[in-house]
């Protein structure tokens, strides 16, 4: 019974943000925005839902671990396993336009969500400055890239869809995304008091990776037709969304508790993989197979330290 439990939530977050990607991408596009603002606020907002909803959940339910945990388990999901595997599927080009500007406000949003959590609570007032701080970061990505083009072209299989269709897909997206997060952190919870394992565990690997399945389906999907800036764009967005968006978010609705070793290493090491990604989208300006390669090996290895630890 739990494990069919995990797995409906699994199944409900999956298929409600590839509605929800799918509905917001075409009305992104009837809106004229480019590909890199589709990739970094439509598409990145949208598979990061199921995050949302999961971390909301989990610290209304008294699991603030769970919590956490998805957000810095789903930032290094996103960077080590999600553009690891689309690089070692398909290289893709970048820009140094991406680099300068996404890429070192991912690491200025990790680094934020770092020392809030050095006070051992994410509190209303840092929740309240990280949402600003959101909203400032969409607003001035659609301002700057404003005078690019999208054209039909340019966004996968989402581009012919009727906008009541659209709105229907985002609708019921965010029904089963909601229904699928109950499921997932109840069962989440549940593994974690019967084989009493923490919830930070849970939360950094079960739960992440259960969330990321949106995101992982999207940038494979979209390195392979090669569009490379809604991949790269929907990693680097979801980051960001995932620590000053949904950290912000859940520190209003609950105050969060942060643990001492999600303090002194958890957090410390997305950080650290924050930077790393910077470094690799510079090098050459392409993510070649060798370094999602290496991306995906960094994975195992953390994995693997979280079962020892």
């Amino acid at each position: 019974m739990l494990t069919l439990q995990i797995a409906g939530g699994l199944i409900g977050l999956l298929l409600g943000g590839e509605l929800l990607v799918r509905g917001a991408s075409a009305v992104a596009v009837r809106l004229g925005m480019s590909p890199l603002v589709v990739g970094v606020v439509i598409v990145g907002l949208g598979t990061s839902a199921p995050e949302l909803v999961t971390c909301v959940r989990a610290a209304l339910a008294g699991a603030p671990g769970i919590a956490v945990g998805n957000i810095v388990g789903s930032n290094i999901t996103n960077i080590l396993l999600i553009l690891g595997a689309a690089a070692l599927m398909r290289p893709f080009m970048t820009s140094r336009h991406v680099v300068v500007r996404d890429g070192s406000i991912v690491v200025a949003s990790a680094v934020a969500f770092a020392l809030a959590a050095m006070t051992g609570v994410i509190g209303r007032p840092a929740g309240l400055l990280f949402v600003s701080l959101l909203v400032i970061y969409i607003a001035w990505t659609i301002r700057s890239d404003r005078k690019a083009a999208a054209t039909m072209e340019d966004v996968p299989a989402s581009s012919g869809t009727p906008l009541f269709l659209s709105l229907v897909f985002l609708f019921l997206g965010l029904v089963l995304v909601i229904v699928g997060a109950d499921y997932l952190v109840a069962g989440a919870v549940e593994v974690a008091r019967l084989f009493d394992v923490s919830e930070d565990v849970i939360g950094l690997t079960l739960v992440a990776v259960g969330t990321s399945l949106p995101e992982l389906a999207t940038t494979i999907v979209a390195a392979i037709k090669r569009h490379s800036e809604i991949a790269l764009g929907n990693v680097l967005g979801s980051n960001v969304y995932n620590t000053i968006g949904i950290g912000g978010v859940t520190a209003l609705v609950q105050p969060v508790p942060v643990s001492d070793t999600m303090r002194t290493f958890d957090i410390p090491l997305m950080v650290a993989i924050s930077v790393l990604l910077v470094v690799v989208v510079a090098t050459g300006q392409r993510v070649t197979r060798w370094e999602g390669g290496v991306l995906l090996g960094l994975y195992a290895g953390f994995i693997a330290m979280q079962a020892v630890l």
